[in-house]
């Protein structure tokens, strides 16, 4: 009776032959025996999505919140660590509390005119959005 057993790596060329010998790449890979530790820095991306003509929207909304108004401020296409800094910022600026939730930038009271200009003072073009 003949054993059919097979090394791993004979079995994974015989399912995949078009692969090459080559170190595997894959994303999940932590160590090499040729190079050691691998770090994968992960990839900084912005959390939010900037709107078609490059404007800052910022928006007065009190539904949900029991009538107390709050401004938020999206647009800002920036990684989320950068989103914290210009929030705090603001923040700071405003006298008042704040947060950053899903790429929107919440600002405590109703301090539109503030608000718009230290954004234009940044940088950014504004639009007052909704109420």
């Amino acid at each position: 009776m003949a054993s059919n057993k097979i090394s791993l790596a004979d079995w994974q060329a015989k399912m995949n032959p078009g692969a090459s010998k080559a170190a595997p790449t894959g994303d999940n890979l932590v160590y090499s025996t040729e190079s050691g530790r691998i770090d994968n820095k992960p990839q900084v991306k912005a959390v939010a999505e900037a709107y078609a003509d490059g404007a800052v929207r910022i928006r007065r909304e009190t539904k949900g919140r029991g009538g107390k108004a709050v401004l938020t401020i999206s647009g800002i296409a920036k990684p989320n660590d950068e989103l914290a800094a210009l929030a705090a910022k603001l923040k700071k600026k405003c006298a008042c509390g704040g947060a950053v939730k899903d790429g929107v930038i919440e600002i405590q009271g109703d301090k539109r005119e503030l608000v718009e200009q230290l954004l234009q003072a940044e940088g950014y073009k504004t639009k007052w959005a909704g109420g």
